[in-house]
């Protein structure tokens, strides 16, 4: 977790909010509240409501029902006002690739209330990282450094809070925590984050706590290890299969693997490579009964291992899918409702 302070007031809190689109209900009486100060997460399979959600939020839809206030003030009836206060970073953002950074800042000043939007430029540079890029074309920076001019671009008017559409997808490892650290520096210069990723690892490295979104509602908020602490699991057990000399085949099945004491989800991968992973309450137990168990189907385990319980477990317990497989899914209902507009 990013920060261990508690922040106290509410700067954002949605009650009952609705939102369907051709009769299909993409949120359904959601409740939400985020601290002053905190980076909270939002974490939910393709389709789970959350770029609706975060869009009405912003004020750029109308729920259908329900009501919403940012700092104080009702997103639903001063849509406007409210923009005046946020900032926002989209995950594609299409910037002017012939304009320096320097430039595009003060453009973006320009659209807001900002006096001078020329003395922003080195505060939000240094803010990102990128003070050596003052005078640099957007054309000539790397992905990362776009990345991060882009979040520059969303604090330009100094907002309350700033929200962050999965900020470091399509980046390289050392981009990504680059940017971790810029994003850890917007909290603690005083701005609340709210951030959607597709990064288990991300989203429990940054965030002071995470809501879990399913099929519009939100099904659990806590923090990272709280959540991790609700599935009272102990470790995950995995290992790969292999028949002994002499057996052609695996006859093991999910449904044995499944049966194995304290194991409360089981998944075989078949292939070139039988791979098991079981998310076990006492992982003593579990890779006792998983050893007996392929002695007596002659299978050998290779790449014997357990690690502690994870987010992607919390995910997978809460929503019964796997995080990334639902990533890679074409049936987005939050693609199709902005086809819509």
């Amino acid at each position: 977790m990013s920060s261990t302070a508690a922040p106290s007031a509410t700067i954002i809190a949605a009650h009952n909010l609705t939102k369907s689109y051709r009769g299909h209900p993409a949120v359904r009486g959601l409740d939400l509240d985020i601290r002053e100060g905190e980076i909270f997460g939002i974490l939910g399979p393709n389709g789970a409501g959350k770029t609706t959600t975060l869009e009405m939020i912003e004020g750029l839809r109308d729920p259908d029902s329900g009501s919403i206030t940012v700092d104080g003030i009702d997103a639903v009836a001063h849509n406007d006002e409210v923009r005046r206060i946020i900032g926002v970073q989209l995950q594609t953002t299409a910037l002017f690739p012939f304009l320096t950074a320097g430039e595009l800042i003060e453009l973006f000043g320009s659209f807001y209330d900002v006096s001078n939007p020329r003395d922003q430029v080195n505060r939000l540079l240094e803010l990102v990282g990128l003070e050596e890029k003052r005078g640099a074309r957007v054309d000539e920076m790397s992905g990362g450094q776009q990345q991060r001019l882009s979040i520059a671009l969303a604090l330009v008017n100094t907002p309350r809070v700033t929200f962050l559409d999965e900020p470091t997808t399509g980046l390289d490892p050392r981009a990504r925590r680059n940017l971790w650290n810029t994003i850890m520096g917007v909290r603690d210069a005083g701005t609340t984050v709210v951030l959607t990723t597709h990064y288990m690892e991300e989203a429990e490295v940054l965030c002071d706590r995470i809501a879990v979104m399913d099929s519009g509602r939100i099904i659990a908020c806590d923090t990272p290890s709280g959540l991790i602490r609700m599935l009272d699991l102990d470790a995950v057990v995995s290992g790969t299969l292999a028949p002994d000399e002499g057996r052609e085949a695996m006859s093991l099945t999910e449904a044995e693997l499944a049966a194995l004491p304290a194991v409360v989800h089981a998944r075989l991968e078949s292939g070139e490579q039988h791979r098991v992973t079981l998310r076990s309450r006492d992982v003593l137990a579990t890779i006792v009964g998983f050893l007996e168990l392929a002695a007596s189907h002659r299978l050998r385990i290779k790449d014997l291992a357990s690690t502690r319980a994870s987010l992607e477990d919390v995910f997978l317990q809460l929503t019964g899918r796997e995080f990334a497989s639902d990533d890679e899914a074409s049936d987005d209902a939050d693609a199709e409702d902005r086809s819509e507009q």
